[in-house]
């Protein structure tokens, strides 16, 4: 199953094993202490809502590219958003707002009222997407991240209501 987002160009997969590869070429362009094949592995496992956003082929292309990416946890009436990760050549183009938007229909489906995340302190970039999405600043979790010095970054805290 696939969902249409905003036009022609992009659309949100299911994730597979197969697209590990791909997500691992983004997720270590963007952070410093990547998530390992096996995190992603565990998450498919785990049965995750995993979904990555690719643009439509083009008939020069034998294959779509890949935009990005997004995995998040069910709990019993919540969803805790794990990871969303853009391309970094592709950032401030909406595409983190498009996988919002589909994350908060599967929230919507499965009875989830309340999204929930954690965010690098240091990362002003996300928190203010998250903020102009709607997301409000919870709490902190201290020392939360690793760094790659061996110290620990705090977290923000966020959450937001998901509308039925």
């Amino acid at each position: 199953m696939s969902a249409q987002l905003a036009d022609d160009a992009a659309r949100l997969w299911p994730m597979r094993i197969a697209d590990i590869e791909e997500v691992l070429a983004i997720e270590r362009q963007v952070y410093a202490m990547p998530w390992s094949e096996g995190n992603f592995i565990d998450s498919l496992a785990a049965g995750y809502a995993a979904f990555v956003l690719r643009n439509a082929p083009i008939l020069r292309a034998p294959r779509s590219q890949m935009l990005g990416y997004v995995l998040a946890m069910k709990g019993v009436d919540e969803m805790h958003l794990l990871n969303l990760s853009v391309a970094p050549e592709l950032q401030g183009r909406g595409l983190a707002r498009l996988m919002l938007d589909a994350l908060c229909g599967t929230c919507r489906e499965q009875a989830c009222t309340q999204l929930w995340l954690e965010v690098r302190v240091g990362n002003q970039r996300a928190r203010e997407v998250y903020r102009r999405y709607g997301f409000v600043e919870m709490g902190l979790r201290r020392a939360y991240y690793p760094v790659p010095q061996g110290a620990r970054e705090d977290a923000v805290l966020m959450s937001l209501a998901v509308p039925p």
